[in-house]
Parts: structure tokens; C-alpha cells; sequence
């Protein structure tokens, strides 16, 4: 044990990382209108996505290895109201969540990857744990990014290859 889960560990948190600076490249080029902007009543925007990110970092990586994921304070529902924040209100929710699964990551060690954490009171694996959370925070870069180009159309800085 050790070499595997020690280049796990830092290609996960690369990959974060990632993540993080693309959605951000995104963000970037966005306004608040534009973030707050959503094509009909059930979807959500930017805004909210940022929200939900934020909320579920708060929830899953606060003492992440002794509580459950899914903390009592968290208000799910309510990640998914609009709260019209500002965008800089936005960017502090998105850096504080950012900097809680980060230093949770960063200071896991190799045998923690083969320890038990709760999540909804159903017991997983830590690597279980961080692989829904790349899942997850793939799958709302993805959105942040296509409601992104959907609002510039040609305006757009392409984030990959053109």
C-alpha cells in the first residue's frame, strides 16, 4: 500500500484543479445578468449550479472522515433558489467550497483511501466518496459550460481545442 494511493491522491486533486480553472475560464466571461439567466423555469442557471457546488462542498468535505457527508445544517432545496447574489458574492461561495475539498484532499493520507465515511448514513468507501464527487463536479462544469456558450453564442472563448 502506498504508491497507487499516493498518485491517486494527486491525480485526483490535478484533477480538481482542472475542473475548477475551466469552470472558471467560463465564469469569467460571463456577467451577473448572464450568470443569473436560464433558457425556462426548470432549468437552472449558473448562479444556481455555483450555489449547489458550493453547498455540497460545504456538506460533503467538512470533517470528512468523521461525519456524515451529508450534514444536518445543509439546506439542499435551498441551493436551488435563486439568490441573486452578486457575482463576487458568487466567486467567495465558489473559493470557499473550492478551499475546503482541497485541503480536505491534500491532507488525506494513502491509508485513508481504504477507510469508511459516511454519506447519507450509508457507509462508502474514501474512495468512493471522491470518485461521486469528480462524477459530480464534472457533470456541473459540463453545465456551467454549455449554458455559458449557449448565452455568447460566437462570443465565446473556447475553452479547448477550437
Amino acid at each position: 500500500m502506498g504508491e497507487i494511493e499516493k498518485q491517486y491522491l494527486s491525480m485526483v486533486i490535478q484533477q480538481f484543479k482542472h475542473f475548477k480553472h475551466r469552470a472558471e475560464l467560463g465564469i469569467q466571461q460571463l456577467s451577473k445578468e448572464e450568470l443569473h439567466w436560464k433558457p425556462n423555469n426548470e432549468s437552472n442557471n449558473i448562479a444556481i449550479i455555483i450555489q449547489h457546488i458550493s453547498g455540497n462542498m460545504y456538506s460533503r468535505w467538512v470533517d470528512f472522515l468523521t461525519t456524515d457527508g451529508e450534514k444536518a445544517y445543509r439546506d439542499r432545496d435551498y441551493e436551488f433558489v435563486d439568490q441573486h447574489l452578486t457575482k463576487e458574492q458568487l466567486m467567495q461561495k465558489w473559493e470557499a467550497g473550492w478551499r475546503l475539498l482541497f485541503n480536505t484532499l491534500e491532507n488525506l493520507k494513502e491509508e485513508d483511501l481504504h477507510k469508511t465515511v459516511l454519506l447519507r448514513n450509508k457507509p462508502i468507501t474514501v474512495l468512493k466518496a471522491i470518485q461521486t464527487e469528480v462524477a459530480h463536479i464534472s457533470y456541473h462544469l459540463g453545465q456551467i459550460l454549455y449554458i455559458g456558450k449557449q448565452i455568447k453564442d460566437k462570443e465565446w472563448d473556447i475553452l479547448s481545442i477550437p
